[in-house]
Protein backbone atom coordinates (compact mmCIF):
# COMPACT_ATOMS: atom_id res chain seq x y z
CA UNK A 1 0.00 0.00 0.00
CA UNK A 2 1.09 3.54 -0.88
CA UNK A 3 1.91 5.31 2.02
CA UNK A 4 -0.23 8.24 1.18
CA UNK A 5 -2.90 5.80 0.94
CA UNK A 6 -2.00 3.92 4.42
CA UNK A 7 -2.21 7.34 6.05
CA UNK A 8 -5.46 8.31 4.03
CA UNK A 9 -7.06 5.47 5.37
CA UNK A 10 -6.10 6.03 9.05
CA UNK A 11 -8.00 9.40 9.00
CA UNK A 12 -4.34 10.99 9.31
CA UNK A 13 -4.03 13.56 6.53
CA UNK A 14 -6.07 17.29 6.78
CA UNK A 15 -4.11 18.98 4.15
CA UNK A 16 -1.43 18.42 1.41
CA UNK A 17 0.18 20.95 -0.35
CA UNK A 18 0.65 18.19 -4.08
CA UNK A 19 -1.31 15.27 -2.79
CA UNK A 20 -0.87 13.70 -6.26
CA UNK A 21 2.73 14.49 -6.90
CA UNK A 22 3.76 13.51 -3.24
CA UNK A 23 1.76 9.93 -4.20
CA UNK A 24 3.66 10.02 -7.50
CA UNK A 25 7.62 10.99 -5.46
CA UNK A 26 7.20 8.50 -3.09
CA UNK A 27 6.25 5.60 -5.23
CA UNK A 28 9.06 6.44 -7.46
CA UNK A 29 11.88 6.86 -4.80
CA UNK A 30 12.38 6.70 -1.16
CA UNK A 31 12.60 10.34 0.50
CA UNK A 32 13.78 12.35 3.28
CA UNK A 33 11.27 14.10 5.19
CA UNK A 34 11.34 16.30 8.46
CA UNK A 35 9.01 17.32 11.52
CA UNK A 36 10.33 19.19 14.43
CA UNK A 37 9.62 19.94 17.74
CA UNK A 38 10.21 23.11 20.18
CA UNK A 39 11.72 22.76 23.35
CA UNK A 40 9.41 24.84 25.18
CA UNK A 41 9.10 21.89 28.24
CA UNK A 42 11.33 19.14 29.00
CA UNK A 43 8.85 16.44 27.76
CA UNK A 44 6.72 15.96 24.95
CA UNK A 45 2.86 14.77 25.93
CA UNK A 46 0.76 12.91 23.71
CA UNK A 47 -0.32 15.06 21.66
CA UNK A 48 3.38 15.99 20.12
CA UNK A 49 3.39 12.12 19.30
CA UNK A 50 0.87 12.13 16.83
CA UNK A 51 3.03 13.82 13.91
CA UNK A 52 5.84 11.31 15.02
CA UNK A 53 3.98 8.34 14.32
CA UNK A 54 3.44 9.93 11.01
CA UNK A 55 7.35 9.92 10.73
CA UNK A 56 7.54 6.36 12.12
CA UNK A 57 5.16 5.30 9.37
CA UNK A 58 7.06 6.63 6.97
CA UNK A 59 10.23 5.38 8.14
CA UNK A 60 8.42 1.28 8.23
CA UNK A 61 7.62 2.59 4.39
CA UNK A 62 11.55 3.01 3.45
CA UNK A 63 11.83 6.64 3.92
CA UNK A 64 14.22 8.46 5.84
CA UNK A 65 13.00 10.79 8.71
CA UNK A 66 14.79 14.06 10.23
CA UNK A 67 13.50 14.95 13.24
CA UNK A 68 14.47 18.24 14.61
CA UNK A 69 14.69 19.92 17.78
CA UNK A 70 14.47 23.78 17.82
CA UNK A 71 17.05 24.55 19.64
CA UNK A 72 16.67 27.91 17.28
CA UNK A 73 12.85 28.49 16.67
CA UNK A 74 12.73 27.26 20.79
CA UNK A 75 14.41 30.69 22.21
CA UNK A 76 11.79 32.69 19.69
CA UNK A 77 8.52 30.87 20.84
CA UNK A 78 5.93 29.78 17.73
CA UNK A 79 2.85 32.17 17.69
CA UNK A 80 0.57 29.39 16.35
CA UNK A 81 -2.19 28.68 18.43
CA UNK A 82 -1.65 31.16 20.93
CA UNK A 83 -3.27 34.36 21.82
CA UNK A 84 -1.01 36.27 23.57
CA UNK A 85 2.51 36.84 23.38
CA UNK A 86 4.75 34.14 24.99
CA UNK A 87 7.31 34.79 27.96
CA UNK A 88 10.53 33.78 26.20
CA UNK A 89 12.52 31.10 28.18
CA UNK A 90 16.41 31.14 29.24
CA UNK A 91 18.84 29.89 27.07
CA UNK A 92 19.96 27.58 29.87
CA UNK A 93 16.50 26.20 29.84
CA UNK A 94 15.75 25.80 26.33
CA UNK A 95 18.99 24.11 26.45
CA UNK A 96 17.69 21.63 29.16
CA UNK A 97 14.72 21.07 27.17
CA UNK A 98 16.60 20.53 24.34
CA UNK A 99 18.46 17.98 25.98
CA UNK A 100 15.54 16.49 27.67
CA UNK A 101 13.54 16.17 24.29
CA UNK A 102 16.25 14.88 22.45
CA UNK A 103 17.34 12.11 25.02
CA UNK A 104 13.22 11.41 24.53
CA UNK A 105 13.26 11.08 20.93
CA UNK A 106 16.14 8.99 21.20
CA UNK A 107 14.33 6.05 23.51
CA UNK A 108 11.67 6.43 21.09
CA UNK A 109 13.23 6.37 17.30
CA UNK A 110 16.87 6.25 18.07
CA UNK A 111 17.10 2.31 17.62
CA UNK A 112 15.84 2.87 14.33
CA UNK A 113 17.74 2.83 11.42
CA UNK A 114 17.50 5.67 8.73
CA UNK A 115 15.98 8.35 11.56
CA UNK A 116 18.27 11.25 11.97
CA UNK A 117 18.36 13.73 14.59
CA UNK A 118 19.23 17.32 14.10
CA UNK A 119 18.89 20.86 15.85
CA UNK A 120 18.27 24.26 13.87
CA UNK A 121 20.41 26.15 16.61
CA UNK A 122 23.07 24.52 14.74
CA UNK A 123 22.54 26.57 11.76
CA UNK A 124 20.15 29.71 13.08
CA UNK A 125 22.59 31.15 14.88
CA UNK A 126 25.37 31.14 12.34
CA UNK A 127 22.76 33.45 10.54
CA UNK A 128 24.21 37.03 11.01
CA UNK A 129 21.16 40.02 11.09
CA UNK A 130 22.47 41.50 8.11
CA UNK A 131 22.38 38.38 6.36
CA UNK A 132 18.94 37.58 7.76
CA UNK A 133 17.51 40.66 6.07
CA UNK A 134 19.17 40.31 2.93
CA UNK A 135 19.61 36.67 2.58
CA UNK A 136 15.86 36.05 3.66
CA UNK A 137 13.74 38.93 4.75
CA UNK A 138 13.90 40.44 1.21
CA UNK A 139 11.80 37.09 -0.20
CA UNK A 140 8.80 37.35 2.28
CA UNK A 141 5.67 39.51 1.29
CA UNK A 142 4.46 41.39 4.55
CA UNK A 143 0.99 41.14 3.32
CA UNK A 144 1.49 37.64 2.83
CA UNK A 145 2.95 36.91 6.15
CA UNK A 146 -0.35 39.29 7.59
CA UNK A 147 -2.76 37.04 5.54
CA UNK A 148 -1.21 33.36 7.27
CA UNK A 149 -3.70 32.31 9.66
CA UNK A 150 -1.09 31.95 13.34
CA UNK A 151 -0.62 35.95 12.43
CA UNK A 152 -3.65 37.24 11.11
CA UNK A 153 -5.44 35.67 14.50
CA UNK A 154 -2.94 37.71 16.45
CA UNK A 155 -3.14 40.83 14.68
CA UNK A 156 -6.00 42.78 16.88
CA UNK A 157 -4.28 41.87 20.20
CA UNK A 158 -1.25 42.42 18.91
CA UNK A 159 1.85 40.37 17.62
CA UNK A 160 5.27 41.13 18.51
CA UNK A 161 8.10 41.49 15.49
CA UNK A 162 9.76 38.50 16.85
CA UNK A 163 7.13 36.06 17.16
CA UNK A 164 6.17 37.45 13.61
CA UNK A 165 9.33 36.36 12.17
CA UNK A 166 8.87 33.06 13.55
CA UNK A 167 7.78 31.69 10.12
CA UNK A 168 11.19 33.07 8.26
CA UNK A 169 12.66 30.92 10.77
CA UNK A 170 10.70 27.45 10.14
CA UNK A 171 11.08 28.62 6.32
CA UNK A 172 15.12 28.59 6.74
CA UNK A 173 14.93 25.27 8.49
CA UNK A 174 13.19 23.41 5.33
CA UNK A 175 14.96 25.45 3.26
CA UNK A 176 18.40 23.91 5.05
CA UNK A 177 17.18 20.88 5.41
CA UNK A 178 16.35 20.26 1.38
CA UNK A 179 19.53 21.85 0.56
CA UNK A 180 21.87 20.16 3.08
CA UNK A 181 19.70 16.27 3.05
CA UNK A 182 17.45 16.46 0.45
CA UNK A 183 14.32 16.65 2.82
CA UNK A 184 11.24 17.03 0.30
CA UNK A 185 8.92 16.86 2.64
CA UNK A 186 7.40 18.15 5.97
CA UNK A 187 4.54 17.40 8.39
CA UNK A 188 3.28 19.31 11.26
CA UNK A 189 -0.20 19.30 12.91
CA UNK A 190 -3.42 21.62 11.65
CA UNK A 191 -1.79 25.03 13.34
CA UNK A 192 1.51 24.51 11.16
CA UNK A 193 -0.01 24.39 7.61
CA UNK A 194 1.19 28.55 6.94
CA UNK A 195 4.92 28.01 8.40
CA UNK A 196 5.05 24.82 6.30
CA UNK A 197 4.05 27.06 3.09
CA UNK A 198 6.48 29.55 3.77
CA UNK A 199 8.93 27.46 3.64
CA UNK A 200 7.81 25.86 0.11
CA UNK A 201 7.61 29.18 -1.07
CA UNK A 202 11.23 30.26 0.12
CA UNK A 203 12.29 26.62 -1.00
CA UNK A 204 11.09 27.63 -4.86
CA UNK A 205 12.16 31.27 -5.12
CA UNK A 206 16.14 30.20 -3.84
CA UNK A 207 16.29 27.05 -5.62
CA UNK A 208 13.71 27.81 -8.90
CA UNK A 209 10.01 27.27 -9.14
CA UNK A 210 10.49 23.64 -10.50
CA UNK A 211 12.18 22.45 -6.89
CA UNK A 212 10.14 19.22 -5.68
CA UNK A 213 9.06 19.82 -1.84
CA UNK A 214 6.36 18.83 -0.25
CA UNK A 215 3.90 20.01 2.69
CA UNK A 216 0.99 18.06 4.98
CA UNK A 217 -0.54 18.39 7.93
CA UNK A 218 -2.57 15.90 10.49
CA UNK A 219 -5.88 16.85 11.75
CA UNK A 220 -6.92 18.42 15.02
CA UNK A 221 -6.98 15.49 17.24
CA UNK A 222 -11.10 16.24 19.19
CA UNK A 223 -12.75 13.58 21.61
CA UNK A 224 -16.13 12.54 20.52
CA UNK A 225 -17.53 14.46 22.57
CA UNK A 226 -15.70 17.21 21.35
CA UNK A 227 -13.23 18.06 23.80
CA UNK A 228 -9.79 18.47 23.33
CA UNK A 229 -7.21 15.02 23.00
CA UNK A 230 -4.50 14.18 25.37
CA UNK A 231 -6.09 16.16 28.69
CA UNK A 232 -7.44 14.40 31.71
CA UNK A 233 -8.67 16.35 34.88
CA UNK A 234 -5.29 15.94 36.07
CA UNK A 235 -3.33 17.74 33.25
CA UNK A 236 -1.78 16.56 30.20
CA UNK A 237 -0.51 12.99 29.16
CA UNK A 238 3.22 13.01 28.96
CA UNK A 239 5.75 11.01 27.80
CA UNK A 240 7.90 11.49 30.23
CA UNK A 241 7.41 8.41 33.29
CA UNK A 242 8.34 10.70 36.01
CA UNK A 243 5.65 13.37 35.20
CA UNK A 244 2.86 10.69 33.99
CA UNK A 245 3.74 6.83 35.61
CA UNK A 246 3.48 4.23 33.02
CA UNK A 247 0.63 2.87 34.90
CA UNK A 248 -1.51 6.22 34.45
CA UNK A 249 -0.19 6.17 30.77
CA UNK A 250 -1.75 2.76 30.48
CA UNK A 251 -4.88 3.87 32.03
CA UNK A 252 -5.71 6.85 29.95
CA UNK A 253 -5.72 4.62 26.82
CA UNK A 254 -7.46 1.51 28.84
CA UNK A 255 -10.27 3.89 29.51
CA UNK A 256 -11.08 5.59 25.89
CA UNK A 257 -14.82 6.13 24.71
CA UNK A 258 -15.95 3.37 22.31
CA UNK A 259 -16.42 6.18 19.78
CA UNK A 260 -12.84 7.33 19.90
CA UNK A 261 -10.71 4.04 20.58
CA UNK A 262 -10.86 2.95 16.76
CA UNK A 263 -9.84 6.32 15.47
CA UNK A 264 -6.71 5.77 18.50
CA UNK A 265 -5.87 2.42 17.10
CA UNK A 266 -5.50 4.03 13.59
CA UNK A 267 -3.56 6.99 14.76
CA UNK A 268 -1.08 5.55 17.37
CA UNK A 269 -0.51 1.77 16.76
CA UNK A 270 1.05 -0.05 13.93
CA UNK A 271 -1.77 -2.48 13.84
CA UNK A 272 -2.61 -3.14 10.13
CA UNK A 273 -5.81 -2.49 8.36
CA UNK A 274 -7.41 -6.70 9.07
CA UNK A 275 -6.30 -6.29 12.91
CA UNK A 276 -8.40 -3.16 13.75
CA UNK A 277 -11.14 -4.23 11.46
CA UNK A 278 -11.52 -7.45 13.95
CA UNK A 279 -11.23 -4.86 16.76
CA UNK A 280 -14.13 -2.33 14.64
CA UNK A 281 -16.04 -6.33 14.97
CA UNK A 282 -15.33 -6.51 18.85
CA UNK A 283 -16.45 -2.82 19.50
CA UNK A 284 -19.53 -3.54 17.73
CA UNK A 285 -20.74 -7.04 19.03
CA UNK A 286 -19.00 -7.02 22.32
CA UNK A 287 -17.83 -3.75 23.93
CA UNK A 288 -18.41 -4.71 27.23
CA UNK A 289 -14.94 -6.78 26.79
CA UNK A 290 -13.13 -3.60 25.76
CA UNK A 291 -10.72 -5.74 23.83
CA UNK A 292 -9.91 -2.24 21.80
CA UNK A 293 -8.95 -0.56 24.66
CA UNK A 294 -6.35 -3.23 26.25
CA UNK A 295 -4.95 -3.64 22.60
CA UNK A 296 -4.45 0.53 22.37
CA UNK A 297 -3.55 0.93 25.95
CA UNK A 298 -0.65 -2.15 25.29
CA UNK A 299 0.91 -1.14 22.28
CA UNK A 300 0.97 2.77 23.23
CA UNK A 301 2.47 1.87 26.19
CA UNK A 302 5.35 -0.21 25.09
CA UNK A 303 6.03 1.85 22.10
CA UNK A 304 6.12 4.97 24.47
CA UNK A 305 7.80 3.04 27.32
CA UNK A 306 9.13 -0.93 27.00
CA UNK A 307 7.29 -4.30 27.99
CA UNK A 308 8.63 -4.45 31.27
CA UNK A 309 6.54 -0.95 32.06
CA UNK A 310 4.31 -2.65 30.21
CA UNK A 311 3.73 -5.51 32.01
CA UNK A 312 4.04 -3.43 35.60
CA UNK A 313 1.13 -1.36 34.50
CA UNK A 314 -0.87 -4.68 33.36
CA UNK A 315 0.15 -6.04 37.06
CA UNK A 316 -1.30 -2.92 39.29
CA UNK A 317 -4.18 -2.89 36.92
CA UNK A 318 -5.01 -5.98 37.84
CA UNK A 319 -4.60 -5.93 41.13
CA UNK A 320 -6.33 -2.65 41.92
CA UNK A 321 -9.40 -4.44 39.78
CA UNK A 322 -9.15 -7.80 41.96
CA UNK A 323 -8.31 -6.23 45.57
CA UNK A 324 -5.43 -8.41 45.59
CA UNK A 325 -2.72 -6.35 46.06
CA UNK A 326 0.04 -8.11 48.36
CA UNK A 327 2.22 -8.92 45.73
CA UNK A 328 2.33 -5.19 44.58
CA UNK A 329 5.96 -3.76 45.82
CA UNK A 330 6.54 -0.25 46.82
CA UNK A 331 7.21 1.65 43.61
CA UNK A 332 3.92 0.00 42.37
CA UNK A 333 1.90 0.98 45.11
CA UNK A 334 3.01 4.75 44.50
CA UNK A 335 2.29 4.10 40.78
CA UNK A 336 -0.84 2.56 41.29
CA UNK A 337 -2.89 4.79 44.42
CA UNK A 338 -0.35 8.32 43.74
CA UNK A 339 -3.49 9.81 42.35
CA UNK A 340 -5.95 8.38 45.13
CA UNK A 341 -6.57 10.28 48.42
CA UNK A 342 -3.65 10.66 50.61
CA UNK A 343 -3.11 10.52 54.57
CA UNK A 344 0.21 10.76 55.99
CA UNK A 345 0.71 8.21 59.26
CA UNK A 346 3.66 7.78 61.79
CA UNK A 347 5.46 4.15 61.51
CA UNK A 348 4.17 3.19 65.04
CA UNK A 349 1.90 0.75 65.29
CA UNK A 350 -1.84 1.78 65.70
CA UNK A 351 -5.42 0.20 66.27
CA UNK A 352 -7.04 0.20 63.16
CA UNK A 353 -10.26 2.40 64.32
CA UNK A 354 -7.85 4.47 65.86
CA UNK A 355 -5.99 4.76 62.17
CA UNK A 356 -9.31 5.22 60.61
CA UNK A 357 -10.91 8.37 62.94
CA UNK A 358 -6.89 10.15 62.67
CA UNK A 359 -6.88 9.72 59.18
CA UNK A 360 -10.14 11.13 58.84
CA UNK A 361 -11.01 8.14 57.11
CA UNK A 362 -13.90 7.47 58.99
CA UNK A 363 -15.83 10.65 60.77
CA UNK A 364 -16.37 8.56 64.51
CA UNK A 365 -15.18 5.55 65.86
CA UNK A 366 -18.58 4.86 66.09
CA UNK A 367 -18.87 4.57 62.49
CA UNK A 368 -15.07 2.94 61.65
CA UNK A 369 -16.21 0.05 64.50
CA UNK A 370 -19.49 -0.60 62.32
CA UNK A 371 -17.41 -0.46 59.04
CA UNK A 372 -14.45 -2.51 60.62
CA UNK A 373 -17.10 -5.49 62.46
CA UNK A 374 -19.20 -5.56 59.13
CA UNK A 375 -16.11 -5.94 56.72
CA UNK A 376 -15.95 -3.18 54.78
CA UNK A 377 -12.58 -2.21 55.71
CA UNK A 378 -9.05 -3.86 54.42
CA UNK A 379 -5.57 -2.94 55.39
CA UNK A 380 -3.08 -3.90 52.93
CA UNK A 381 -5.45 -6.34 50.96
CA UNK A 382 -6.66 -8.04 53.82
CA UNK A 383 -9.98 -7.62 55.06
CA UNK A 384 -10.10 -6.74 59.12
CA UNK A 385 -13.25 -7.41 60.86
CA UNK A 386 -11.27 -8.03 64.48
CA UNK A 387 -11.82 -4.33 66.51
CA UNK A 388 -8.23 -5.48 68.19
CA UNK A 389 -6.58 -5.43 64.96
CA UNK A 390 -2.99 -3.54 65.15
CA UNK A 391 -1.94 -1.86 61.98
CA UNK A 392 2.12 -2.06 61.88
CA UNK A 393 3.12 -0.14 58.91
CA UNK A 394 6.51 -1.75 58.65
CA UNK A 395 4.65 -4.98 58.10
CA UNK A 396 4.28 -3.93 54.35
CA UNK A 397 5.43 -2.21 51.29
CA UNK A 398 8.91 -1.16 52.50
CA UNK A 399 7.62 0.46 55.37
CA UNK A 400 6.97 3.34 53.23
CA UNK A 401 3.03 2.73 52.64
CA UNK A 402 -0.14 1.49 54.19
CA UNK A 403 -3.61 1.16 51.59
CA UNK A 404 -6.94 1.66 53.16
CA UNK A 405 -9.76 0.27 51.06
CA UNK A 406 -13.28 1.15 52.33
CA UNK A 407 -15.88 -0.84 50.91
CA UNK A 408 -15.73 -1.84 47.16
CA UNK A 409 -13.43 0.68 45.03
CA UNK A 410 -12.85 3.58 47.80
CA UNK A 411 -8.67 3.21 48.20
CA UNK A 412 -6.87 5.43 50.85
CA UNK A 413 -3.24 5.84 50.64
CA UNK A 414 -1.34 6.39 53.97
CA UNK A 415 2.45 7.37 53.44
CA UNK A 416 4.29 6.26 56.24
CA UNK A 417 6.21 9.28 58.09
CA UNK A 418 10.02 8.23 59.49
Amino acid sequence: MNIIDELTWRDAINQQTNEEGLRKLVDEKSIALYCGVDPTGDSMHIGHLIPFMMMKRFQLAGHRPYILIGGGTGTIGDPSGRTTERTLQTMETVQHNVDALSNQMRKLFGKDANISFVNNFDWLSKISLLEFLRDYGKNFNINTMLAKDIVSSRLEVGISFTEFTYQILQSIDFLHLFKTYGVQLQIGGADQWGNITAGLDLIRKLEGPEAEAFGLTIPLMLKADGTKFGKTAGGAVWLDPKKTSPFEFYQFWLNQDDRDVIKYLKFFTFLDKEEIDALVQKVATEPEKREAQRRLAEEVTRFVHSEEDLKEAQKITEALFSGNIKDLNATEIEQGFGKMPTVEISNESVNIVELLVATNIEPSKRQAREDVSNGAISINGDRITDLDFVVTPSDHFEGKFVVIRKGKKKYFLAKVLN
